[in-house]
């Protein structure tokens, strides 16, 4: 298989036919790894915006190739349009985002939606309607550019738990996010759903909405990969979940047991990607990440 063909696999509840596939939402560490970054495009145009576009689009291509990573995700349109032209897309599985579900507000507005929630229920459900277009449409220009794959990364919860209740994520967020996730299916991508936090009170939403993954399965929330994987695995990839925080601060001793624990609670029967539980962050110690990367080509073979 090739690393596209080995995403699909997982991404479609089966099982890859060697080493399980892996990438990241978000791949900081191109100075600490690869000597390089990528080029800040505002304020460019012409050659020299062109230049910088195929020099970025090298660059999401030197990552794939240098990690082994089965899926390509960048939020720019010229950069996903230049991947195609490059021919990215015979093995690798293109992917941009679009959700417009209700994330957890910024301390800014926290107050404001939480009296609108109560206060102005309707006008809050006529403006994420509105959301929910937008993010079906910009998800549909993406597609129509070359991407296969759509992640969807609003967050719905803290640590301790969601923001909105289960009752109240019933009502102001699945609705929205299944009619969301329906319309990028029906236009030809796989979703993968992300949130951090602990999503168990509302896992069984989340699940109902028909993604075809979910990241990060955070352990820092306390959520479980090995139970989440028991109780909805048969339904829906896996995505995760390594302990950023353990990368970062952790012990070599400490770090390595929680990778062996990812893949041998994700791996079984296939459905699961290998990834950190969230994203390779700047800051975090280069040969940690390098180190997940050799036990993952050491241990995470579905065929010895």
């Amino acid at each position: 298989m090739s690393p596209k063909e080995r995403a699909i696999a997982a991404l479609e509840l089966r099982e890859p036919d060697d080493i399980v596939p892996t990438f990241e939402l978000e791949f900081q560490l191109t100075r600490e790894l690869l000597g390089k970054d990528f080029k800040d495009l505002s304020g460019l145009s012409g050659k020299e915006l062109d230049m910088a576009i195929g020099y970025n689009a090298e660059l999401y291509l030197e990552i794939a190739e240098t990690f082994d990573y089965s899926i390509i995700r960048t939020g720019d349109l010229r950069i996903l349009r230049k991947l195609v032209e490059m021919g990215a897309d015979r093995r690798y599985l293109l992917c941009g985002e679009a959700d417009g579900t209700l994330a957890i507000p910024d301390g800014k507005n926290m107050v404001e939606l939480s009296v609108r929630l109560f206060e102005e229920p309707d006008q809050l459900k006529r403006e994420l309607d509105l959301a929910a277009d937008r993010a079906i449409e910009w998800g549909k220009v993406q597609i129509d550019s070359g991407a296969e794959c759509l992640t969807m990364c609003a967050d719905y919860c803290f640590n301790h738990g969601p923001f909105l209740s289960p009752k109240m994520f019933s009502e102001f967020v699945t609705p929205y996010l299944h009619r969301i996730i329906e319309a990028h299916k029906e236009n030809g991508a796989y979703v993968i759903k992300h949130t951090d936090g602990n999503i168990m009170p509302i896992l069984d939403q989340l699940v109902s909405c028909g993604p075809h993954a979910l990241h990060s399965i955070d352990p820092q929330a306390k959520v479980d990969l090995g139970e989440v994987k028991r109780l909805v695995g048969d339904k829906v990839c896996l995505a995760g979940n390594v302990n950023c925080g353990l990368l970062q601060t952790g012990t070599d001793e400490e770090v390595k047991a929680d990778i062996l624990r990812s893949l041998r609670d994700g791996m079984p029967g296939g459905g699961y990607i290998f990834c950190t539980s969230n994203v390779a962050f700047k800051g975090m110690p280069p040969e940690r990440y390098m180190l997940m990367m050799e036990m993952r080509r050491a241990y995470g073979r579905y065929r010895r």
